[in-house]
């Protein structure tokens, strides 16, 4: 660099460059575009205690970043209800297992689920607490000697129901629905997503991956029954996408792999068999953490480019869906 050069550049000739900020441009603040305004900024609770309600609380909310979406996605889901349209939820096991049963048995009864769709594993959950009262084993200790996933009677008579069905041409999740149904002996039926979706008329399809599941591994195992089934559940949902269409809604809490895939792949049955449709639907992944499927399966590939809108809230289902349903029953009225 000559010593002209490096004057230019705002340093002593021989000396490193530096940038001179005497030269920059600057801008009025009245004229920069701002992402946050007042008028989004969140409020603290009452004063007056009669006051510090759940409405009070959700107008409270920021509106920014994740707070706004999840507020978008409690109206989303209202307007969906209000119209209509099919609110699908994708559930995993670890949404059972955290005693989120009746909550989403009363989203059901307002509307606000129309069709559930989970792996195996949320069914399995489901059926020991809705037989027995309690699920969820400590699978270290069992893998130690071989006894993990080996509860007899739950892979006895989740597999009989799957032959039942295969028999009589029901899907998956109808299948274990009717078993407990005929049951006069349930020890926890009222918080049963399988048996409460029945009653109230709600389909249930479930979605088998096999060998990832405990019930897979019993003498009593049909894989012929298991695959009928099960595919039957994933024909029933991809013609219930079409329900999605024009204000719709997706949740998928709790499965990072299986549910993403199968969307995916019912999605594009849909759409195939629709002429496009469903387009414009809003899908949300509520998870405790981010992972890739749910993001680019869910979120973003279906709604980018056909008018639609995607979120990814993070948080601990115990906590996040409860507030969601609360948060749906405000808006619900």
């Amino acid at each position: 660099m000559t010593d002209d050069e490096a004057t230019h550049a705002g340093s002593a000739a021989g000396e490193i460059p530096e940038a001179d900020l005497s030269r920059v441009r600057t801008v009025p603040v009245a004229g920069r575009p701002n992402k946050v305004e007042a008028r989004q900024l969140a409020a603290p609770p009452p004063g007056d205690a009669s006051e510090r309600t759940f409405a009070a609380f959700l107008a409270s909310l920021p509106h920014v970043l994740q707070a706004e979406s999840f507020l978008a996605l409690v109206d989303a889901v209202a307007h969906a209800v209000r119209q209509r349209r099919t609110v699908l939820w994708m559930l995993g096991g670890h949404v059972v297992k955290t005693g989120l049963g009746p909550v989403l048995v009363d989203l059901m009864r307002r509307g606000a689920i129309t069709h559930l769709a989970s792996n195996g594993s949320a069914a399995i959950h489901d059926y020991e607490m809705a037989r027995w009262g309690g699920t969820s084993e400590d699978v270290e200790a069992g893998l130690a000697d071989g006894s993990f996933g080996m509860a007899d009677e739950t892979g006895r008579d989740m597999n009989r129901a799957f032959r039942a069905g295969m028999e009589a041409g029901w899907g998956m999740g109808e299948s274990l629905a009717r078993d407990l149904d005929a049951r006069n002996d349930l020890a926890h039926p009222e918080g049963s997503l399988l048996l409460q979706s029945r009653q109230l008329g709600v389909q249930y399809t479930l979605h088998p991956a096999i060998g990832a599941e405990i019930i897979h591994q019993h003498p009593a195992a049909d894989g012929a029954a298991i695959g009928d089934t099960g595919h039957r559940d994933f024909r029933r949902l991809a013609e219930a996408l079409v329900g999605l269409d024009e204000g719709g809604v997706v949740v998928n809490v709790g499965s990072a792999v299986v549910m993403p895939e199968v969307f995916l792949k019912a999605l594009t049955v849909a759409r195939n068999l629709h002429d496009g449709r469903p387009r414009a639907f809003t899908s949300c992944d509520l998870d405790m953490q981010r992972h890739y499927r749910p993001r680019v399966n869910v979120v973003e590939r279906p709604t980018r480019s056909t008018g639609g809108r995607g979120f990814q809230i993070t948080g601990h289902h115990e906590i996040m869906v409860p507030l969601l349903a609360w948060s749906i029953a405000e808006r619900l009225g």
